[in-house]
């Protein structure tokens, strides 16, 4: 029988946003089943320290560049009415399962682009409802400079600018719905549920925020943990939860480090190459199949959810371009002798490859300096100056990036320049002013417009957000 696969992915939680993992401000006793019912795997890496680059890679399989989605005509992320967005002729994990019979819906954060030839329903995507990028790209307190936020459903907007309390709540009414429309259609689906918090501005809803002991950013996890236990209980209330693979992740770490948010000992936030950035919670639990109470320090990477989850459900993987994910099933089901596969794995900024871990080992190469304000990455649309670097650490002993132990050891140095030379002759890499050789475009379309306009006359719900900030 195939199994249904659930894949949660929340927007800018931290390594250290769980009590799973190690958090003592947030409560998330849900998540934290998970945990030790399932594998909690503490080297879980996204491809990008950003949002859309980190969903592209995780949906395609392919690191962000391969897919022309390192940068979007200078910008780090795709905003509303942009030209560009995924290319029609990738070919997603949801396509890949729907191929294989699967029904599959995304609700949540899409963020792949917002032009009708860029949405999730021509992704493989048999149904879309939620807001289809950042929960800060409405309208807010004293600035218009985006048209209303858009709440859809599959190609429509049926509501803009709507209240951000009940966003979670909905979310979970709509995952619910399609849960029990799947079982009632006696038909395996792919659920992606991704989450309109943590990101910027936070809007949890009452409850959540009288019950945090962090704050709104504490009640935003809050609302995430209930909505993973309302998942759970319909797993076990349509008795199909031996036949369901759950996933848990997030899209990058923090940008809130010290403010609300925790990226743990990782150094580093949303936007940057170092580990605070890019290093992610990840959990799988599988009844019977992904073993409980189990902790996975094997290198996995997101892009490996894509033939992960395709093989899983008896898909297949396209054969006529390079797919730079695993398949992590050894690992998943901790077979003997499973280890990660990737030999290396690469740490792109934009289209540039900042930094390389190959084992233990960690190599930082270079670094854009970006323009910050406080301690918070801000995305100006133009690039930074370039900073050569030589730094390495063992991430084994030094998770946090402190003792750079660079002039110790050349060979490592030398094998992982190697590693990243050859990389960017694959993919590309502008900090060594290489263009890849195997890389294909993102989708553009012309006349581009924006899925809301304003209407002065429109009775919205809330005609402007009371909060303004941006993450």
């Amino acid at each position: 029988m195939q199994p249904n696969i659930i894949l949660i992915n929340c927007d800018d939680l931290g390594y250290g946003d769980l009590g799973c993992y190690g958090s003592t401000l947030n409560k998330t006793p849900a998540i934290d089943r998970i945990a030790a019912e399932g594998t909690r795997f503490t080297d879980f890496y996204m491809a990008s320290p950003v949002c859309s680059p980190s969903r592209g890679a995780m949906l395609t399989g392919c690191y962000p560049p391969r897919i022309g989605f390192g940068e979007f005509d200078g910008r780090w992320v795709l905003f509303p009415g942009m030209p560009i967005g995924l290319n029609t002729s990738e070919v997603t994990v949801a396509q890949m399962l729907k191929d294989a019979g699967y029904t599959t819906k995304i609700v949540g954060k899409w963020h792949c682009g917002d032009q009708k030839e860029h949405l999730p329903t021509r992704h493989g995507f048999d149904s879309y409802y939620g807001i289809p990028y950042s929960n800060d790209m409405g309208i807010q307190k004293e600035d218009d400079k985006y048209p209303p936020l858009p709440l859809m459903r599959d190609l429509t907007v049926i509501q803009a600018q709507p209240d951000q309390r009940g966003v979670t709540e909905r979310y979970a009414e709509e995952s619910v719905r399609f849960m029990r429309e799947s079982v009632a259609n006696s038909t395996p689906f792919f659920l992606y549920l991704a989450h309109m918090h943590v990101h910027l501005p936070h809007y949890p809803a009452e409850r959540f925020l009288k019950e945090s002991e962090n704050g709104p950013y504490g009640g935003a996890v809050a609302a995430i943990d209930w909505a993973t236990d309302v998942l759970l209980h319909e797993l076990k209330a349509l008795d199909i939860d031996e036949n369901t693979l759950v996933v848990f992740t997030s899209d990058n770490g923090s940008r809130m480090q010290g403010q609300g948010g925790s990226n743990g000992e990782l150094k580093g936030i949303k936007g940057t190459t170092w580990e605070g950035g890019m290093r992610v919670p990840m959990i799988a639990r599988w009844p019977g199949k992904v073993p409980a109470g189990r902790v996975s320090r094997e290198i996995t990477l997101s892009m490996d959810f894509c033939p992960t989850f395709a093989k899983i459900g008896g898909g297949s993987v396209p054969d006529d371009r390079i797919i730079d994910g695993r398949d992590i099933q050894p690992i998943l089901y901790d077979e003997d002798g499973a280890a990660s596969q990737h030999d290396a794995f690469f740490y792109y900024k934009r289209n540039m490859i900042e930094a390389v871990r190959s084992g233990k080992w960690k190599l930082h190469i270079r670094r854009e300096r970006p323009k910050a304000k406080g301690n918070q990455t801000v995305d100006t649309g133009n690039a930074s100056p370039i900073e050569e670097l030589q730094e390495l650490y063992d991430l084994e002993a030094d998770i946090g990036e402190t003792e750079n132990l660079y002039d110790q050891h050349p060979d490592v140095v030398s094998d992982l320049l190697a590693k990243a030379t050859a990389c960017g002759k694959d993919i590309g890499d502008t900090g060594a002013g290489v263009e890849g050789e195997n890389i294909r475009p993102a989708g553009r379309v012309d006349n581009p417009d924006t899925l809301t306009h304003l209407d002065p006359d429109h009775p919205y719900m809330i005609g402007m957000y009371d909060l303004k900030e941006r993450g």
